[in-house]
């Protein structure tokens, strides 16, 4: 068990990955400032050019955050009243939020109890006469079962936004996360795999003309310039932002290489420790993903004491975090929807269980035992 003197652990070390390539940074933002060119501009586009070339995707188009791209991507979309819009309920807020804020109606379904992605089982349940789109999330680095629910969306001409938020990198059928709907969506929140220096996102589409009415919504609905075809927002990306995600872009398939590896030593130490298994007292490590891809922004376990081994790992310096306590189709601003505890169990019990543990790049054998033998000495007591 880890001294009590151990330097605190948190659940990401952005400073560690500063480390590596803060002259870098220095450099692109010495860039920016010598232009004086703030917004938009050739920071971003390059940027965009950039992520494009990274997915393959036909249009990336950078804006304010991740979720003003998913606002976005529904108002390209024309999602407004009297539409309802299905996701998880298993997310962060902003998934529905925004779908609420176009006074459209966010319709839950229940997740997969392994992957925590939405479930195309749930699907037959939702009338699709009603459902306008329908935004998968790629939760915790790995994608949805884009197969199925494209497939299911496509027969009940349904768009597909993926909320891909958390997954940049990520990859499934050999295909990037990014490419695998009608539009996406991107977060550069500081703690994503890609992380700006404050807020960022992106939308990416094949659809070259959805493509442009995003770019004219995300400046106010305007080409040119005061000339008003759409009523859209200020949805733009800061080009000091684009500058040092460019810097970050090159290293982003290491980082997430490491975060893999990260979790390979996370899955042998719990199992060598006999935390997991028919007599573990962990119910699920991140499930394997086969031909898939995952990019782990999260990882995350499964335990039934949840609540006290997070306290107990606190109290030894070891970073731990919940995602999500409380599954949106139960919280209070959505009451009127009519949902009630037991309607999607899976969804809640994953609520009451997931606990996710320190992940990043950097992440040693050492402080990654630390951890394990943390956990193993919670549960010998």
């Amino acid at each position: 068990m880890a001294s009590s003197a151990s330097p605190p652990l948190p659940t990401l070390d952005l400073k560690a990955q500063f480390a590596t390539i803060g002259d870098e940074i220095r450099a692109a933002m010495e860039r920016v400032l010598v232009s004086q060119h703030f917004i938009m501009g050739p920071e971003v586009a390059a940027f965009e050019d950039e992520v494009g070339s990274y997915l393959g995707c036909g249009r990336a188009l950078g804006v304010s955050s991740g979720t003003d791209a998913l606002l976005a991507a529904l108002m390209a979309l024309d999602v407004g009243p009297g539409d309802e819009v299905v996701t998880s309920p298993f997310t962060f807020f902003a998934t529905a939020g925004v779908i609420h804020r176009l006074g459209a109606t966010p319709v839950f379904v229940d997740i997969e109890p392994d992957t925590f992605n939405l479930d195309p089982a749930t699907l037959p349940t939702v009338d699709p006469a009603r459902v306008k789109a329908i935004i998968p999330v790629h939760l915790y680095g790995r994608c949805a079962p884009m197969a199925s629910i494209g497939g299911w969306a496509r027969a009940h001409g349904v768009a597909v936004v993926e909320d891909a938020a958390q997954a940049i990198g990520a990859r499934a059928g050999g295909r990037m996360a990014g490419t695998l709907g009608d539009v996406a969506c991107f977060s550069f929140f500081p703690s994503k795999n890609l992380g700006a220096l404050g807020d960022g996102g992106m939308v990416t589409t094949d659809d070259l003309e959805l493509g442009e009415r995003l770019a004219i919504l995300r400046v106010h609905g305007a080409r040119p310039k005061y000339h008003h075809h759409l009523v859209g927002g200020n949805f733009r990306l800061d080009a000091i932002q684009a500058a040092a995600l460019r810097v970050k872009l090159a290293h982003l398939d290491d980082w997430n290489a490491g975060r893999r590896a990260a979790a390979t030593r996370y899955d042998d130490l719990m199992t060598d420790a006999g935390l997991v298994g028919d007599d573990g007292p962990i119910l699920a490590l991140p499930a394997p993903d086969g031909d898939d891809h995952q990019v782990f922004h999260q990882y995350v376990i499964r335990v039934r004491q949840r609540d006290e081994l997070a306290r107990q790992l606190t109290a030894e310096g070891i970073g731990t975090a919940i995602y999500y306590p409380v599954p949106l189709h139960l919280q209070a601003c959505f009451g009127d929807l009519g949902y009630r505890p037991g309607d999607l169990p899976v969804s809640e019990r994953a609520a009451g269980e997931v606990l996710a543990l320190p992940m990043f790049p950097e992440l040693t054998d050492d402080q990654q035992r630390r951890v394990v033998d943390a956990i193993a000495a919670f549960f010998r007591k």
